[in-house]
C-alpha cells in the first residue's frame, strides 16, 4: 500500500490503499518506513509524501484490532521510528494533505518539513470517541501552536480544524484549493531539489535541534499512556463502537 516513485531530484511517496482512506496497519508503517530508507538511498534532494483517493490518512487501521491483545508499544513504537525516519530525511521534505489527517496521519505531518494542505481538509484528534489518548506528537504540535486552551479544547471535543483553520492557526505552511495541492506541492519540492540543498540541511537540522526535545518526549509520554488506557473500560468500549459503527457509551472508566 506504499508507493515510491523517483522523477530526476524528487522522490514521491504515496499512501496507497484509499479503500481505507490511507488508515496505516503495523505492516504498513514498516512498509512506509522501508520507502523513506530507499528514498534516501536513491540520493534525491527532495521528497514528497500524499495520498491517494479522498484522504491524506484517516490514522491506525484498528479493523479487527482487539483491545484485549493489542500491542500498543509496537504500534506506537514503530510510529515513533516512521516520524523520526521522517524527520531526519537528509534532503527537504514536503507533503500534500487533502481529506483526514488524523492521528498517524497528523503524526506523518508534523514530522516532515513543510505541509501544505487542501482548504477542506480535516486536521485533528478524533481520540475523543475512542476513549484513546491523543498520540503520534499531536500533544506537541497542538500546545506549541495553540496554547493549552485549544488543545485540550479540541481533545476534549474531537472537534476537527479545517485545513484552512488550521493553517490560519499556524499548524501548517499554507491553504489551497484541494484541486491545487499536490500540484503546488510537487512544483515547490522542485524548486527546492534545484536549490542549495546543503544550506537548507544546516537550517532544518538548526530547527529540528529547536524542536526535537519537546516533540520526542512528547511522543515517548503518549506511547506510555495509551498502553496504560489499554486496560479501560472505556478504550475497550471505543474500540468496539468504531469496529461495530455505533455510538460509544463511556462511563469514565
Amino acid at each position: 500500500m506504499i508507493d515510491l516513485a523517483i522523477d530526476g531530484a524528487v522522490a514521491e511517496i504515496t499512501l496507497n490503499a484509499p479503500d481505507k482512506l490511507n488508515a496505516l496497519s503495523l505492516d504498513a508503517l514498516d512498509e512506509l518506513d522501508a520507502a523513506y530508507t530507499d528514498a534516501e538511498a536513491s540520493g534525491v534532494r527532495a521528497l514528497v509524501l500524499r495520498g491517494e483517493g479522498r484522504a491524506f490518512c484517516a490514522g491506525r487501521d484498528i479493523a479487527g484490532v482487539d483491545p484485549e491483545t493489542d500491542d500498543v508499544p509496537a504500534y506506537l513504537g514503530a510510529v515513533e521510528r516512521v516520524m523520526r525516519r521522517i524527520a531526519s530525511f537528509p534532503a527537504p521534505t514536503f507533503a500534500a494533505v487533502h481529506g483526514a489527517c488524523l492521528g498517524v496521519g497528523l503524526g506523518l505531518a508534523i514530522a516532515t518539513d513543510v505541509v501544505y494542505v487542501a482548504d477542506t481538509a480535516k486536521v485533528g484528534s478524533p481520540f475523543a470517541n475512542l476513549g484513546a489518548l491523543l498520540d503520534s506528537g499531536g500533544h506537541a504540535l497542538l500546545y506549541e501552536r495553540l496554547g493549552a486552551h485549544r488543545a485540550l479544547d479540541l481533545i476534549y471535543t474531537g472537534d476537527l480544524l479545517a485545513g484552512a483553520e488550521a493553517v490560519a492557526a499556524g499548524l501548517f505552511s499554507r491553504a489551497l484549493a484541494a484541486d491545487e495541492v499536490l500540484a503546488f506541492t510537487r512544483e515547490r519540492a522542485a524548486v527546492a531539489a534545484s536549490g542549495p540543498t546543503a544550506a537548507f540541511l544546516a537550517s532544518k537540522r538548526l530547527i529540528a535541534r529547536l524542536r526535537d526535545e519537546r516533540l520526542w518526549d512528547a511522543v515517548t509520554e503518549e506511547s506510555r499512556g495509551q498502553e496504560a488506557l489499554r486496560a479501560t473500560a472505556d478504550y475497550r468500549e471505543g474500540f468496539a463502537a468504531f469496529q461495530q459503527k455505533r455510538r460509544p457509551e463511556f462511563r469514565g472508566e
